[in-house]
């Protein structure tokens, strides 16, 4: 049965949903039916003001199972920001795979992720569902990243490379409101189940039944000899490197035994090892500070951000080869917003596939690489 919409955006209210939705009325959603949708109908009528667009406005709930279901049925694809996911996302989760509807989000959340992949990845499997988290800054230049350093490498070498180091050069823009809340969720939810913090350090806790060699930890600044530098943690790598590798699980491992690390390039020598250690100590989401869900910063300072990533790739033999993700804008909202909605937009036009609990990287690949550099002002080099 043909349904109302080709994409619904649910939680237009909040801070990042507005940023899709201006993206998707500013031209990409030409000839496509969407509508915005949330719990309040005065919040989306104010947002339906600013975007000058005559779109259909949907009401639903987080927490209402009954009105979710009905709009899962009524979209080919849900986009949603409502975050943290793990408090207000699973009933969602449910109805798209219950109904066969597609599913993007910005989800950063492992235990939830995992959580989910365990409950509806074969009800998603049956009904043709295809669920795709983590389509923002976590984790699509990563992902992507990966797949592009590797598809070099097999050009190249005629093999995968068994050890990629992914090093933020520069990054400019900050985290969202909705990224800390979702870090102080996940905290409290291991806080209330230490067992989940064995998954949140597992590299693998995406790869159900599968573990792979020891992987990098991270956690202290170190010097690469590889770059000639000193990197430090980088904050979001816990999340990041398990979707790579369920990337690689999913396809059926092509990238063999992977060992993958990130981290943040702080400089060279003495002054680099300063940075590094000053960088180790940094807790960007400390205090209060920060922005709250639904805050962010203006046009001009989304304009103003950006992003470098350097993934080198070593053989066996030390022969190396490199890839390189950078982003226009600040990778928090304005790249995020423009990756979410692409991604969507991917899953509508370009890719089909078989339903279940996917990776940007695994089921969208290519296709979402194109969009990206197509419209949303990303790079993607290598050799």
């Amino acid at each position: 049965m043909a349904r109302d919409f080709d994409i619904i955006v649910f939680g237009a209210s909040g801070f990042t949903g507005k940023l899709v939705a201006e993206y998707l009325s500013g031209g990409a959603a030409r000839d496509i039916r969407w509508a915005i949708a949330g719990r309040s109908q005065a919040k989306l009528e104010t947002v339906r003001e600013s975007l000058n667009a005559d779109v259909p406005i949907v009401t639903a709930d987080s927490d209402d199972a009954p009105a979710l279901r009905s709009m899962c049925e009524r979209a080919e694809v849900i986009i949603s920001t409502v975050g943290p996911y793990q408090l207000h996302g699973s009933a969602l989760i449910a109805a798209c795979a219950a109904t066969g509807t597609a599913y993007v989000d910005l989800c950063g959340e492992p235990g939830w992720m995992r959580a989910m992949i365990d409950a509806h990845h074969a009800e998603a499997q049956r009904s043709g569902a295809r669920i795709v988290f983590s389509c923002g800054f976590d984790s699509i230049p990563f992902d992507l990243g990966v797949l592009t350093l590797q598809e070099a490498a097999k050009a190249r070498f005629g093999a995968s490379v068994p050890r990629v180091k992914a090093r933020v050069r520069r990054m400019k823009g900050g985290f969202s409101g909705g990224t800390a809340a979702s870090l102080k969720a996940t905290l409290a939810a291991a806080a209330r189940q230490p067992s989940l913090v064995a998954l949140l350090t597992d590299p693998f806790a995406l790869t159900p039944g599968h573990a792979g060699p020891h992987q990098p930890a991270g956690l202290l600044p170190e010097y690469d000899p590889t770059l000639q530098a000193w990197v430090a943690p980088f904050i979001m790598a816990p999340i990041n490197t398990k979707n790579v590798h369920r990337t690689n699980f999913l396809l059926g491992q092509p990238w063999g035994d992977l060992v993958y690390d990130e981290m943040v390039v702080a400089g060279l020598g003495d002054l680099g090892k300063v940075a590094a250690e000053a960088l180790a100590k940094l807790n960007p989401f400390a205090g209060d500070k920060g922005p709250k869900p639904g805050e962010g910063p203006s046009a001009e300072e989304r304009a103003a951000g950006h992003f470098d990533i350097l993934f080198a790739g070593l053989m066996p033999d030390g022969e190396r080869i490199d890839a390189v993700v950078t982003g226009d804008t600040d990778p928090g909202y304005g790249c995020t917003s423009k990756m979410l909605a692409e991604s969507a937009l991917c899953l509508l036009h370009d890719v089909r596939g078989d339903g279940g609990v996917w990776t940007p990287g695994a089921l969208m690949g290519v296709r979402l690489r194109e969009r990206l550099i197509a419209h949303a002002g990303m790079t993607f080099t290598a050799g």
